[in-house]
């Protein structure tokens, strides 16, 4: 008898051991066993193996998507604080070709939103500002787009498992009409994809959902801190002295329109010292490139 029950009982063991659910089914002394999800599956048509297997990838886009969003939204990682200490240096110091550069070889918010905006520094204020608007939209767009995936999969999911539902429900009721309730097993068999296809959708939406509305407000704080940042950072540029100037790829000191590479004019203020009219540092007479910033000077 011990012996008996035991056998009875080591399917449905092995299967709560293995992650698997026990689906719809009557006791023991009515239908035998209990059948496991999986076991559910495989033994359906064809039909419904697809919407399961859509179901599955469902979910590994949905948890790749979060896995992926809650590192790339965190505030660190718009706006890196060793980059932002290294171009408030720069841009203190007047190197704003080097900042654009350090701006070029960084892939992220704050780069690429301040890089827009140095190689508008020449234009003045209003052109800087434009710049940091425009790009810093578009920078948080695509930043969104991402996050609106799991908005769809919290949409798609629950009409996959209804579809799963509906096949379901047809099987179950062709069942029913071809034996009556001569089949309860097999009856039962098809009620029970009905419900886990319908619990597997709601499964994937609901946590899709939550995910989706966390991490659409981490990516609005994100945003609006590196925002701050890059604000903070242009604030005490002063634009006029740097009318004319290029800061690019095609770098040309204030006040002139030549490429880099081409020599800038320097003026000695006094026997032995100068001026670098790119940065404004100090340098010798004669000396070239800047120690500064390394622009190369004529004399």
């Amino acid at each position: 008898m011990i012996k008996s029950k035991l056998h009875r009982s080591l399917p449905s063991l092995l299967a709560l051991l293995a992650g698997l659910l026990p689906v719809a089914s009557a006791s023991a002394e009515e239908h035998g066993a209990q059948a496991s999800i999986f076991r559910t599956i495989m033994d359906s048509n064809g039909m419904v193996i697809f919407i399961w297997v859509c179901i599955l990838i469902t979910s590994v886009i949905m948890v790749t998507l979060i896995i992926q969003l809650a590192i790339s939204l965190r505030k660190e990682k718009l706006a890196p604080p060793p980059l932002v200490d290294g171009l408030r240096q720069l841009i203190g110091s007047a190197n704003y070709q080097e900042a654009w550069e350090t701006c070029n070889a960084n892939k992220n918010y704050l780069a690429n939103v301040l890089k827009s905006g140095l190689s508008r520094i020449g234009r003045g204020k209003e052109a800087v500002e434009s710049s940091l608007a425009e790009h810093g939209m578009r920078e948080a767009t695509l930043l969104r787009t991402r996050n609106s995936y799991l908005s769809v999969i919290g949409v798609v999911s629950p009409m996959i498992g209804l579809l799963g539902t509906v096949i379901g429900m047809m099987g179950a009721f062709a069942v029913l009409g071809a034996n009556g309730m001569s089949n309860p097993k097999e009856l039962s068999m098809k009620i029970s994809e009905v419900l886990l296809a319908t619990a597997a959708g709601l499964f994937i939406a609901i946590p899709a959902f939550i995910s989706y509305y966390v991490f659409r407000n981490m990516s609005q704080a994100s945003i609006v801190h590196a925002d701050d940042v890059v604000n903070t950072l242009v604030t005490d540029i002063a634009y006029e002295e740097l009318a004319g100037m290029q800061v690019g790829e095609n770098f040309a000191a204030a006040g002139a329109a030549r490429p880099m590479g081409v020599a800038a004019p320097v003026a000695a203020e006094a026997a032995g010292a100068a001026s670098c009219p790119v940065c404004a540092g100090a340098v010798n007479v004669g000396q070239s490139p800047c120690p500064h910033c390394g622009s190369v000077l004529s004399w």
